[in-house]
């Protein structure tokens, strides 16, 4: 396990590329701190991912199969063929830059081949040489270079460094989408059996077992039920969900992390008391008790593959529709990837709220709403009571999660809920926050604990803009919508920005719910006195 330096250290940025070399003639060094082990055979073969084995990054022989070459390059040609957009994201970069200082991780930490054109131009190298004629010919006067293991190997270690979070994306002029490009190489190394233990083990838990920590059904059930006992004891009041029941109106799916982990618990309870308040008819599953899908980060297949539980968990309980927690991938899945996956859902109906009335026309096709539209559509009909007060004592900002507002384009809803439960919020600067928003800086299984310096150095731009509104407003709380952004963001702000916690939108939707028949409130979820309550002025 590396050390992981400290702040000051890792400040100490140079942006200036190497003055004499060309990136080609460069050779991948992996740094311990800035890459996560590798896969465990079991978790590979439990899923019969390809060569299946324990291997390690550090050492020399990575325990590939034969011929892994052709099998690659077979692949390659196998997508290209396959997705009109990955040739054309192969064919149409015109190495402007304007990309180059958009990464999260270039930014922190200025190795070059973090910028994303760079980064991309690790696999389109191998692509001219192999598929355009100029680059059979010329080689590397064309850009083009021969697949080998030091290619394999800086394929691997920068394509792990990429969190697909599209910002770079954003600022491209032709469009190009450059979370693709490693979606594909990640493809590439996976039939490798090149993929690391942070997502192969969840991914291998999810398959099995529904979710990607691997819990059971009682486990799920026990956690949840200390979730009750907490909120009894804060308002007096015993909620009682129920579990895998068939005919309820509404299926409930959140991430995982929600049910095990601060500060996710404390959003798990929000959930559960604002729909104990409206009296709704939802069920939980414990079987499709993953929102999140970690198999998007190898391959389609092995995406599609997870998210399938989720419909047909729906089918089986026979519910009208989904409502899906606070969670960064899954909603990209939702929104871009799984009607064409899975559907069409047209076992269930179009999601219509039972206590306002409004038809959430968005969803027609897959049936599933997030729950900050549905809880934004309560606060506007006025059907639920707060007292925003009580979240005095928080100074709140708001981080856009990646998936959720570029890959769903949810940017509002939590922003009105927000306002709407706290008087006290301040937004980061602009070119931070929407579309343009910064990543945590540990998706797309990037969260490990061997990974730390890359973690921190990638989480540097966002909390540099907490920093700005800590120190120019007083902000003591980051709110997201994003299991992931919950647990990594908790860990960066504690590094870079100390004194600042983090949320989500529901768990301070629950501090100012008013709910029929609750005892005065002292607490809020946490335990802390609420303002005016115990000293706390």
């Amino acid at each position: 396990m590396a050390k992981l330096p400290k702040p000051e250290e890792l400040l100490q940025i140079n942006y200036n590329p190497p003055p004499t070399e060309d990136w080609m003639d460069r050779p991948v060094e992996l740094k311990q701190g800035n890459f996560c082990w590798g896969a465990k055979g079991k978790n590979l073969a439990a899923v019969e991912f390809p060569n299946a084995r324990d291997w390690t990054p550090v050492e020399a022989d990575w325990k590939l199969p034969k011929d892994w070459e052709g099998t690659v390059l077979e692949a390659m040609a196998d997508r290209l063929s396959k997705y009109r957009s990955f040739k054309v994201f192969m064919d149409i970069c015109v190495r402007c830059g304007a990309c180059a200082d958009k990464c999260h991780f270039f930014i922190g930490g200025g190795d070059p081949k973090n910028m994303p054109v760079l980064r991309a131009e690790l696999m389109r190298s191998v692509y001219r040489k192999y598929f355009t004629t100029a680059g059979k010919y010329l080689g590397k006067l064309a850009g083009a270079r021969e697949l080998d293991l030091n290619v394999l190997k800086e394929w691997w270690y920068y394509f792990y460094q990429c969190t697909e979070c599209r910002r770079c994306s954003v600022f491209c002029p032709y469009g190009i989408d450059t979370a693709e490009i490693t979606l594909m190489a990640r493809e590439f190394t996976n039939l490798l059996g090149l993929n690391t233990d942070w997502i192969s083990g969840p991914v291998a838990n999810c398959y099995m077992k529904g979710n990607h920590l691997g819990l059971e059904p009682h486990a799920i059930m026990n956690s949840i039920e200390g979730m009750i006992d907490d909120i009894e004891t804060i308002t007096g009041i015993r909620i009682n969900p129920s579990f895998n029941r068939k005919g309820a109106e509404i299926l409930f799916v959140t991430p995982s992390g929600d049910l095990f982990a601060d500060p996710g618990t404390f959003t798990a309870m929000g959930y559960m008391m604002l729909f104990h308040e409206l009296g709704i008819d939802y069920t939980w599953s414990t079987y499709a008790s993953e929102g999140g899908n970690f198999g998007f980060f190898t391959s389609n297949e092995m995406a599609k593959r997870l998210n399938a539980k989720i419909y047909a968990e729906a089918k089986r309980l026979g519910v009208k529709y989904i409502i899906g927690g606070e969670c960064g991938h899954m909603w990209r899945v939702l929104n871009q990837y799984m009607d064409t996956w899975n559907g069409p859902a047209d076992f269930m109906e179009v999601p219509k709220s039972p206590i306002t009335g409004t038809v959430f026309d968005n969803a027609a096709s897959t049936k599933m709403i997030h729950v900050t539209e549905f809880t934004a559509d309560l606060i506007k009909n006025n059907k639920i009571k707060l007292d925003p007060s009580r979240n005095d004592d928080l100074v709140i900002t708001y981080h856009d999660s990646c998936n959720t507002a570029r890959g769903m384009g949810l940017l509002e809803e939590p922003r009105y809920i927000i306002n709407s439960v706290c008087n006290k919020f301040h937004e980061m600067p602009d070119n931070t926050i929407r579309e343009r928003t910064f990543c945590c800086g540990s998706g797309t299984g990037l969260n490990a604990s061997e990974n730390m310096e890359i973690r921190m150095r990638g989480g540097y731009p966002r909390a540099n803009a907490v920093k700005f509104v800590r120190d120019k407003h007083g902000v003591n709380m980051l709110a997201n919508i994003c299991a992931i952004d919950r647990a990594t963001l908790s860990a960066s702000m504690d590094y870079w920005v100390p004194g600042v916690r983090v949320t989500g939108v529901h768990e301070l939707v629950a501090n100012a719910l008013i709910m029929t028949g609750e005892k005065e409130r002292e607490t809020n979820l946490r335990g802390e006195p609420l303002p005016g309550k115990g000293g706390n002025e």
